[in-house]
């Protein structure tokens, strides 16, 4: 389908160009918000990867194992709204860099002091929810600065930075390995630090900030029904991305017996196929309509957690599922944030925020009540097989308001495909 020209005002006020995704917006920002939230997601999951080894030094639980993993998903969620609060109050890129340099000195401050207990696992996670509150400025400081038939790429792109979630399951066991489990946390300080400085050199705020609001004007959105079906199909797209993200390490070293680097690795490659198809989700929902490329994310992610539901014996097998229900669930992710500005641009930071919290609740749900069910039944099936119903509810609620949102503001947007 063709789209709509993106129209750029030119500063000497000439009249407006045409203009590709390439040269519209602002590509400095769009590359320093990739690289905050790459950075940012690779810390946010540290104690996935760092799990099993944590795990056997402490004498965990499975439950307490699940809870460790999920605390920082939880934190993210919680500060996910304060910063989506904070970025149209002082905007993005100041919202950004504090939030940087808590996690920066948070986690320099444990690697100075230790972490001795299951009650530290759980502080040292809430410092890393601040890494995962990055998802609520790193979009919208990207995609301010580009109009509506751009907002696939532009927040697929920035989105794409969960990858960083593949850093640190490819690293963190090898260098847990080598140096200890600790020092990785004070090993990660390093990339934030350079990180920190590329992106005060290089991101701008878009222009036409929208003014500050009342406390209460910015939950206005969820009034509407429209925000909760957003936070409906958000929880289950990315909060069973980073779940699993953030649980297959220990899964993989439970179920299979593997080492942690062993299963760092097969962790990597489950999370690798679902960060680098985001922009493509983006990208497909630009291009075919949200409300579509969701409907088949949703059948395909359900489909293949049932199969791992069913418990299979030989490793490849499970990890193709997983490797499946990834790329669904990265995709999904990308179609989201391709429909979220549609209907709500003036909100979009403090709408960020709110679906980006919904989406840690999914995750800090699908990681905990793995471990939950590890420790209850002995096995980890009925957590997945749980989730996989989510996925049905979501795809049922999508076709129950797909009529209605193509026909009210979906007919209003020309050029854009919902």
């Amino acid at each position: 389908m063709d789209q709509a020209p993106f129209h750029r005002q030119v500063p000497n006020g000439s009249p407006p160009m045409k203009s590709s995704f390439w040269s519209a917006g602002h590509r400095p920002t769009l590359i320093a918000s990739f690289l905050y939230f790459d950075l940012a997601f690779m810390v946010w999951v540290l104690l996935g990867p760092l799990g099993p080894n944590i795990a056997t030094d402490l004498g965990l639980t499975p439950a307490q194992k699940g809870l460790m993993v999920a605390t920082p998903t939880l934190a993210g969620a919680i500060l996910r709204v304060v910063n989506g609060l904070l970025v149209d109050r002082i905007g993005p890129k100041r919202s950004g860099a504090i939030s940087q340099l808590i996690v920066i000195f948070g986690l320099l401050s444990a690697y100075m002091l230790g972490v001795h207990s299951f009650a530290g696992t759980l502080v040292l996670g809430v410092i890393l929810g601040f890494a995962g509150a990055s998802f609520a400025i790193a979009l919208p400081l990207a995609s301010r600065w580009y109009s509506g038939e751009h907002q696939g790429k532009a927040m697929g792109i920035a989105g794409m930075g969960n990858s960083g979630t593949v850093i640190a399951s490819l690293f963190a066991p090898t260098l847990a390995k080598m140096f200890g489990w600790n020092a990785v946390l004070g090993l990660a300080v390093i990339p934030l630090s350079i990180v920190f400085v590329l992106y005060m050199a290089m991101a701008k705020d878009a222009p036409g900030q929208p003014a500050p609001k009342k406390f209460v004007e910015y939950l206005e959105p969820l009034r509407q029904a429209d925000a909760w079906w957003f936070m409906l199909f958000y929880a289950v797209t990315f909060g069973g991305f980073v779940g699993l993200a953030a649980s297959l390490s220990i899964y993989f070293v439970d179920q299979f017996a593997l080492t942690p680097v062993t299963a760092g690795y097969c962790t990597a490659a489950c999370v690798f196929a679902g960060s680098l198809i985001r922009p493509v989700g983006g990208a497909l929902a630009d291009r075919i309509g949200g409300i579509k490329t969701l409907s088949f994310v949703y059948v395909v992610a359900a489909a293949a957690l049932v199969g791992v539901s069913t418990g299979p014996t030989h490793l490849a097998a499970a990890l193709g599922m997983f490797v499946v229900a990834m790329l669904a669930l990265g995709t999904g992710n990308g179609a989201v944030f391709q429909l979220v500005p549609q209907r709500f641009r003036a909100e979009i930071g403090v709408m960020t925020g709110l679906v980006g919290f919904a989406g840690g609740i999914g995750g800090f749900y699908l990681a905990s009540s793995l471990g939950f069910a590890k420790q209850m039944t002995g096995v980890y099936q009925s957590g997945f097989l749980i989730f996989a119903g989510f996925a049905i509810v979501a795809l049922v609620g999508l076709t129950m308001v797909k009529r209605k949102w193509r026909t009210t503001w979906g007919a209003a947007i020309q050029g854009v495909r919902i």
